[in-house]
């Protein structure tokens, strides 16, 4: 059935991506005159209206890329750069200039961050390119099929000949679409995907933030610790010190009083010894340090006023950091639960996937849980992020709400394969294109081509010219496009398939997860 849905649906999306390439040679040509307005008559404020466009073009071509052709593609653009900051006196800085608004400086720093930014002239190539592959890879197999279908009506010989033809080719061209969708996604990725560089850049922008959401956190937990203190312990310190003071001084006038003074003391001292030792737990609970997670989480479960169920599936502990941020994390999920979802029951599932820790927490309260509305549920997202962590949550009003929490094992992760495995399609299109193509290409194409210029009457075994005249051409021109996508398939196939590999070359081990 999916097989099926997707040969049907193949015609209509490749139509609808090649009239999106017809109009991609209008935006082409105006981002060739803008930039031809920016450096020969100084023009510059063009240059980044022009930009934005493209990448809104690009931008749709990547979703649909994802959506349609099951590439997915990630944005490859720089980072944007921060806003201007005023210096002591007031005034904004750019270069040697001084402005009193940050409106210009900010203005000078994006157009710089888009004409400096490598991805902006890889998607203006992308959009110079693009008419001509997907006018190949899309519309001309329609094409086929058209002429297909007309051929019994425009070809003068018996139709017992030209019938099956025309049907072959009719069914030929559709058939083909889905793997040129394929193709096509593949080109895509090849110009819009992004580049060791972009990821790069991107991998530092997003660990500066988290750097400074991390500093923020732990700074409010070190407020956080030092107000329970001063608020808690200590205070019950000074009092004990003082009832201590006032036995002194009755020890030997009241004896009674004194031992009433004594007793409150000890009294006072176990109770500021256990906020001191719950001030620890709540640091970093001395289950989790001796026995792990999950007999933490379950310990904690204990304590919950909701009927909770743990399951536990971890063949390796993970690191104390990430046991700590997923431990204090779950804790924040059942409190929420309780405070706020009014829930009665929970479910927690602690396990591995693909080398990450993964932990699932779902309750039958009301849901309506948003990260945006409760500092709780950030918290959570800030503290996840130090360790590339995520919070997937689904929580849709009346309920269930489940949290899903993913967390990596270990920061240093696995480089993709150099020896991975080609698939049995990859091969069949590499075996099919370099065994082929030739014939296509050279004595249906190019030999053709040059005996109908020369106006040779020997046909011989030539399919083109023995076609009626307004077709010989067409066809002449569809055998050499073919020849040379069939050489050009196999080459597009072996580069995809080494692009991971290409990709770990030119980055850091890091950014070649693809978790």
């Amino acid at each position: 059935m999916k097989v099926m849905r997707r040969y049907a649906t193949a015609p209509f999306r490749a139509a609808f991506l090649g009239l999106l390439a017809v109009v991609d040679l209008f935006l082409a040509v105006g981002f060739l005159l803008t930039v031809a307005f920016t450096f020969a008559l100084g023009l510059i404020f063009l240059f980044p209206s022009a930009v934005r466009a493209m990448r809104r073009r690009t931008g749709l071509a990547r979703r649909l890329s994802g959506r349609w052709l099951g590439r997915e593609i990630a944005p490859p653009y720089l980072p944007p750069p921060p806003p201007v900051r005023p210096q002591p006196d007031g005034w904004y800085r750019h270069d040697r200039q001084l402005y009193r608004t940050p409106r210009w400086p900010d203005w000078h720093n994006r157009w710089q961050w888009m004409f400096g930014d490598p991805a902006t002239w890889r998607d203006a190539a992308w959009l110079l390119a693009n008419p001509l592959a997907a006018g190949l890879l899309l519309l001309l197999p329609l094409a086929v099929a058209g002429f297909g279908l007309s051929l019994p009506w425009l070809w003068t010989p018996p139709k017992l000949l030209t019938l099956p033809l025309g049907l072959l080719l009719a069914v030929a061209g559709p058939a083909a679409l889905p793997w040129l969708l394929r193709l096509y996604g593949w080109w895509n990725e090849l110009f819009l995907g992004p580049t060791a560089k972009s990821l790069l850049a991107s991998r530092i922008h997003k660990l500066d933030q988290e750097r400074m959401e991390t500093a923020d956190s732990q700074a409010a937990e070190l407020r956080r610790i030092e107000r329970d203190l001063h608020d808690g312990a200590q205070a019950r310190l000074v009092a004990i010190g003082m009832t201590l003071g006032a036995a002194e001084a009755l020890v030997d006038s009241d004896p009674a009083t004194a031992r009433a003074l004594l007793a409150k003391a000890r009294e006072g001292s176990s109770t500021a010894l256990t906020e001191l030792r719950n001030l620890v737990r709540g640091i970093h609970p001395p289950v989790l340090a001796e026995r792990g997670l999950g007999d933490a989480v379950r310990a904690l479960a204990l304590d919950s006023p909701l009927k909770t169920e743990v399951t536990v599936d971890l063949p390796v502990r993970p690191e104390p950091p990430v046991e700590s941020a997923a431990y204090f994390a779950v804790s924040e999920l059942l409190a929420n639960a309780a405070r706020h979802g009014g829930a009665d029951r929970s479910w927690i599932d602690i396990g591995s996937r693909d080398g990450a820790l993964r932990i699932t927490v779902t309750d039958d309260g009301s849901g309506g849980a948003d990260p945006a509305r409760g500092s709780g549920l950030r918290g959570i997202e800030r503290r996840l992020a130090a360790f590339d962590g995520v919070l997937a949550l689904s929580s849709p009003p009346g309920g269930p709400t489940t949290a899903v929490l993913e967390l990596p094992h270990t920061r240093d992760v696995r480089a993709p394969s150099d020896k991975e495995k080609m698939p049995w399609w990859k091969w069949l299109i590499m075996v099919t294109g370099w065994g082929l193509a030739w014939l296509p290409l050279f004595p249906q194409g190019v030999v053709a081509m040059v005996m109908k210029l020369t106006e040779t009457d020997d046909r011989s075994w030539f399919l083109a010219l023995y076609l009626p005249e307004p077709w010989q051409w067409p066809v002449i021109v569809f055998n050499i496009v073919l020849g040379v996508l069939m050489y050009a398939a196999p080459t597009l196939v072996l580069i995809q398939h080494s692009r991971r590999r290409w990709m770990a070359e030119g980055a850091p081990r890091l950014l070649c997860s693809d978790r």
